[in-house]
């Protein structure tokens, strides 16, 4: 098999470009600051949206237009009538075609692609290089706030379960027929660096594919369906259900997004990740390689 089952979940600046006034673009930069006591501090990245974005964009703060703001931990799935909410202000329709972007790292961006699809809209996409691509290629540039728009008409018909607990996932330890897959750096997979979120190293049994090797560093953009086939498969992503965890379920959702263009029908993400599982001491984790 070659090429994406689902391309249309992947868009291109060429046609982006020449659809502007057809999509919503969502632009959902965020940055996380490492910090030694809370492990990292949350800055959406407003300022760097009004500083230069793509024309028509909306900022999408994923730290609390997307999340579940009463939670402890950050990022965590927002409540189905809040998340609709969010996405009416931002000018979204349950017909509305919706792409999403980052000016820094991918996942933010399919982080909130995932989430469309958990509420039930599939009528989304990913900008394929982000901001970096959009700017390196000299396409048009818009700055300040957001213009706002009008009010969209978005519900939420169908909430399809894409996320996981820890009680799925504690399950899952030792079992060969599930893939427990870690979406965070080799380092910080073995625990010998990087941020650790309490105790360092990973879950238990389960197996390593970065978010960061899912790119091309040179372009953002993603591999070529064939050498992101090829890596997911030699982790046994590809022929197994699969919870895919980090951090704190953001990284995680570039995998969970690849493995979704790739056709995989079974594909959850484990929302409180490590931010949960490793302050947790009763909950086993691995290290070394």
């Amino acid at each position: 098999m070659t090429g994406f089952v689902h391309p249309e979940y992947l868009t291109e600046t060429d046609w982006l470009a020449e659809h502007l006034n057809d999509v919503i673009l969502l632009d959902c930069t965020t940055h996380l600051i490492p910090d030694p006591e809370t492990t990292y501090i949350v800055k959406p990245g407003r300022e760097d949206f009004e500083r230069g974005h793509i024309p028509g964009a909306q900022f999408c703060d994923v730290s609390r237009d997307v999340s579940d703001t009463t939670q402890k931990l950050n990022f965590m799935r927002s409540a189905p009538d809040d998340f609709a909410a969010a996405m009416r202000r931002f000018g979204i329709g349950n017909g509305t075609r919706v792409v999403t972007y980052s000016t820094g790292n991918a996942w933010w961006a399919t982080r909130v692609w995932w989430l469309l699809r958990e509420f039930g809209h599939d009528n989304a996409a990913v900008l394929n290089g982000g901001w970096q691509k959009w700017t390196a290629e000299h396409l048009a540039v818009e700055t300040g706030p957001a213009i706002q728009r009008a009010a969209g008409d978005f519900v939420v018909r169908d909430v399809r379960n894409l996320m996981a607990g820890k009680d799925a996932v504690q399950a899952a330890i030792g079992d060969a027929s599930i893939c427990t897959l870690n979406a965070l750096l080799p380092a910080q997979h073995s625990g010998s660096g990087g941020n650790s979120y309490g105790r360092p190293g990973r879950i238990a049994g389960s197996v390593n594919l970065p978010a960061a090797h899912l790119l091309d560093p040179a372009t953002n953009t993603f591999l070529p369906p064939d050498e992101l086939r090829r890596r997911l498969d030699a982790v046994g992503a590809l022929d197994r259900p699969v919870i895919a965890y980090c951090g704190g379920g953001i990284a995680a959702s570039a995998d969970a997004f690849v493995l979704t263009m790739l056709g995989h029908r079974d594909v959850k993400i484990y929302d409180a990740s490590l931010s949960e599982w490793a302050k947790d001491d009763s909950l086993p984790m691995e290290t070394g390689d």
